[in-house]
Order: C-alpha cells, then structure tokens, then sequence
C-alpha cells in the first residue's frame, strides 16, 4: 500500500522523453519465439475517437510508447468531427509511427449470423487507408468483443496476423477485466486484453491489468476515447490516462502497438484448440 502511494505522489513529476517509434512503417523482421521480456504491453485503442488525436497522442510520443489505433467509420464517424477524428488526423498517427488497425468499416459485431459481410467491412477501412496513403492493416479488433472462428479463413485472406479480444467470456464484459496473452496457447485471432479501461478505473485497476505481464504473458490493454465523448460508458479520463503512462513509465514496461507481437510470436502457429485456454481459465476462476 506504502508502495502504491509513493507510486501517486511520484507520476505526477516524471519527465519526458524523445518519441522513437518501435518499428515504425518497417516490417518486423526478426525470427518469432524470442524469450518475451518481462513487463511487456501492448496499448490498443478503440473506435476513431477523436481525443485518440488530442490528448492520447501527444501523450504518447511524450513517453516513447508505441500503440495500435482501430479504425471505424461506424456509429456517425463520417459527420461527427467533434467526436471522431477525421481521416487526415488518422494518416498523421500512421506518419508519427503509430499502428493503424481494421476495426471495421460500420462497426459490426461479428458473429457467425454476420460473418458473410466480414470481406466487405474490412475491405471499406482498406481502401480508406489506402485512398490516405496508410498501408492495409494488419490487426483487428473485433467491435463489441463479438467474435467467431469462422471468420478467421477471412481475416487471414486479408493479411490480419493479430486480432484483438476483450476480456470475455472469461470474465463479463461490463467488468473490464480479462488475461494476458500467453504464447502458444491464445490464438492469434483471439488475443485477450488483460484489461479493458472503464469509467470507474483508478490506478489499482490499471495496475492489476499490467502486472500481468511476466513469466512470459503480455498485457494488451485496451481503451476507448480519453475522454469519450461519445460512448461514456466506455470512457477514460484524461486524469486518470496520464497517470497509468506515467506508472508504465515509472516501472519500466516496454510498450508497443500489437503488430509487433510479431516479434515475438509466429502468427502462423495457432493452438490446435483455440477455446482449450479459455476454457481453462473460466475453470481456475470457478475453483
């Protein structure tokens, strides 16, 4: 407890440091299946929010912390500027280094009802990147945490080496909390997040979610706006963003967008059962 307080007063005073993307436009190049070091996290952020530009952006650089941006042009992206961020503000984050992921053209959960509009939807956030000059992603996350197998032979077609879950159904969704990825056991198309940041996290939730990165597990966390203006119930402050930076900051965590798991993991090599840890999970939480 001693700890944690030092830790509150002491983020409010840390200084800042040159932004160096991680990979940048390179493709990740080195063999997979390196050892994973320790306090490793992936920052992912949801649904073109336009504070993703405003506030979290120049945070970022600020600390030198890589990050994957999921794109939609869902809920009323294309006239609401105030809310979402316009696509000249999206090209700017891929120019900065940052990842520019398929969240989907419209939103769509994707379920095995609506799986035969998959291509469609991911080919409208492609041609949009491409028509801006940002290469075709090569991530995904999937809209309202809504997922089926069936739609992998489609996210491969498309070139998608990672896609990203919530927390569930290990844990439900409107508790924000979820598992750190571990190699060879989470399917590449069904990563975790180890947290999902809502409106009533403080730091101990924050720092629950990222201390699950060691002995070889990642933390992928993921955040919607900071603020959202448009989904509150998702919603991040801008208080409360600032100080989970400075505590990865603080502590040392290496932070990168999630196509550089690649580094790290063969997109390739999937678990001959994608549910056998899931399963497992839910059991250990049921003991």
């Amino acid at each position: 407890m001693i700890r944690l307080l030092l830790l509150l007063v002491a983020i409010s005073g840390v200084g800042s440091t040159a932004f160096q993307p991680l990979f940048g436009d390179e493709p990740v190049t080195a063999k997979p299946a390196i050892a994973i070091p320790e306090k490793l996290v992936v920052l992912t952020f949801d649904d073109s929010a336009k504070s993703h530009f405003t506030i979290v952006r120049p945070l970022l650089k600020e600390h030198g912390f890589g990050a994957t941006f999921f794109i939609t042009e869902g809920f009323d992206f294309r006239d609401n500027k105030k809310d979402y961020m316009t696509w000249e503000e999206i090209r700017t984050l891929h120019d900065d280094g940052f990842e520019i992921g398929n969240h989907t053209r419209d939103h769509l959960g994707i379920t095995d009802k609506t799986v035969d509009k998959l291509d469609e939807q991911l080919a409208g956030i492609e041609e949009q990147c491409r028509a801006h000059g940002i290469p075709a992603p090569v991530t995904f996350a999937w809209p309202g945490n809504a997922m089926t197998p069936a739609a992998f032979p489609v996210l491969r077609k498309h070139g998608i080496l990672f896609a990203r879950r919530g927390g569930s159904p290990e844990y439900p969704y409107d508790e924000g909390r979820g598992f750190a990825l571990e190699r060879g056991k989470d399917h590449p198309l069904m990563v975790p997040s180890a947290g999902d940041a809502r409106p009533k996290w403080t730091l101990p939730d924050f720092i629950r979610a990222a201390e699950q990165a060691r002995e070889g597990r990642i933390a992928v966390l993921q955040f919607h706006g900071v603020p959202d203006t448009a989904h509150d119930w998702v919603s991040s402050s801008q208080q409360n963003f600032e100080a989970y930076m400075k505590y990865l900051k603080l502590e040392g965590y290496t932070v990168i967008a999630l196509r550089d798991l690649k580094k790290y993991i063969d997109p390739a090599i999937d678990p001959a059962d994608p549910n056998a840890i899931i399963e497992a999970r839910k059991a250990g939480l049921n003991e």
